[in-house]
């Protein structure tokens, strides 16, 4: 009885905790192979993230995953579709001499979510998924550059890390 019992135990213990690695979960359904991700929805009025989002979100799903990106989601067998809800951009800082803005802040929101193409099943969602952003301004006019570009660059990437993760980690 006690041998059996102390077996038993050291299955257990060999079994593990259930915990593993962050980022290296996949927890989607193992028939999925292929993902669509079509251009974004926009109900903002920053047009270009509609384009940045999308293209991110497919580099880093073939950067990490192991998942097909196709461009017709008639041919996927999944589709991550996504709005951009709000844009808001606003002065963080200020030049003390001037007064004028040398940092803003932005503030982008997003309804995302990942359907099974065949079933309609929802396999992940998000809504109102919040992020942020900083750059800098030049406060001098003659050095002025317009570094609004570069900074939705970033946040696209950051977007497209968190998006990813979190469908892979069913977060």
């Amino acid at each position: 009885m006690k041998r059996a019992a102390a077996v038993a135990l050291a299955a257990c213990a060999l079994a593990g905790c259930g915990y593993h690695v962050g980022g290296r979960a996949d927890l989607l359904p193992s028939t999925l192979r292929t993902i669509a991700v079509p251009a974004f929805g926009n109900a903002s009025p920053r047009y270009r993230l509609t384009s940045q989002l999308p293209a991110a979100i497919v580099r880093e799903f073939l950067t990490r995953t192991r998942y097909r990106v196709v461009p017709d989601p008639n041919e996927a067998d999944a589709v991550l579709y996504g709005t951009v809800t709000n844009y808001f951009s606003f002065p963080s800082l200020s030049d003390q001499r001037t007064g004028r803005a040398s940092g803003v802040q932005v503030h982008v929101f997003l309804d995302v979510k990942l359907v099974e193409r065949a079933t309609g099943k929802l396999l992940w969602e998000r809504q109102n998924y919040e992020f942020r952003g900083r750059y800098e301004i030049a406060v001098d006019q003659a050095q002025y550059f317009d570094e609004s570009g570069t900074a939705l660059e970033r946040l696209s990437r950051e977007v497209a890390r968190q998006v990813v993760s979190s469908i892979l980690e069913a977060f």
